[in-house]
């Protein structure tokens, strides 16, 4: 999470969507009262205990809410990207299971029984509970459930996103370097009818009130339904590869 009153913008950070990205490319701008969270690259801390407390750099929109000056909330562009559930997932998993040596080679039945709640590395209820595969609404509704930001981009095009979100702010556009990576194949690779499932009932709400389309067999890409949020840059999805090429590259390599 970042805070910026020098710009006047609120970016909340949800995980596996190039967020660090986004706080590096940030960061320069930022003046002396700002302020951001972030637990994983760096531990920097809000100067507000009770986000500070929390631990991590995810807060959601309601926690912001309730601990910030109403004005703040009601006057600062809030602003975050998503990302297609189905992907995401493959990209926490994959993070998650980073240092366990029997998931290469095994990725499918080691998601499907962790998200099933059988015998995975991590128990079902506290998976489920993980801030790294919480569904992406979560962090972005309001105390109504309806989605509470004035400008949601797309991990698929980052870096258009991206640049959208700096020229509403009113920043020069920085090229995003590519950060916290995980390394996996195409997403479609590790899907059967099974996982499909079990990860589109998950994630019902992101599929429904984010506008990308659930995949309807094994192998099959989902699309997306541009939002009035997200119209602007939507593109053909695009790939990037390992290490620190930009994001928004095309290469057969995929990472993150």
């Amino acid at each position: 999470m970042i805070v910026s009153h020098r710009h006047r913008f609120i970016f909340f950070a949800v995980p596996r969507t190039g967020s660090h990205a986004v706080r590096a490319a940030l960061r320069p701008f930022l003046g002396p009262g700002d302020w951001q969270q972030e637990g994983l690259r760096m531990r920097v801390r809000s100067p507000l205990p009770a986000l500070a407390g929390i631990g991590h750099g995810h807060v959601t929109l309601r926690q912001a809410r309730r601990h910030l000056p109403e004005a703040l909330g009601r006057t600062y562009f809030k602003f975050a990207f998503t990302r297609n559930p189905h992907d995401r997932f493959v990209s926490a998993c994959a993070m998650l299971n980073a240092r366990n040596t029997g998931y290469a080679g095994n990725e499918t039945a080691v998601m499907k029984r962790t998200l099933a709640g059988l015998q995975g590395a991590v128990k079902h209820a506290d998976f489920r509970q993980l801030v790294l595969v919480q569904p992406q609404t979560g962090l972005l509704v309001d105390e109504d459930g309806r989605i509470g930001m004035d400008f949601i981009g797309r991990y698929e095009t980052l870096q258009d996103s991206f640049a959208e979100a700096c020229r509403r702010i009113g920043i020069p556009v920085r090229r995003l370097a590519v950060v916290n990576a995980t390394v996996h194949r195409p997403w479609e690779d590790y899907y059967d009818d099974e996982l499909r499932r079990l990860v589109t009932r998950f994630y019902r709400r992101d599929f429904e009130m984010l506008g990308y389309a659930p995949a309807v067999g094994p192998g099959a890409r989902t699309g997306s339904i541009p939002t009035p949020e997200t119209r602007e840059c939507d593109a053909a999805p695009r790939e990037r590869s390992p290490g620190s090429a930009p994001y928004g590259r095309a290469v057969r390599a995929r990472a993150c």
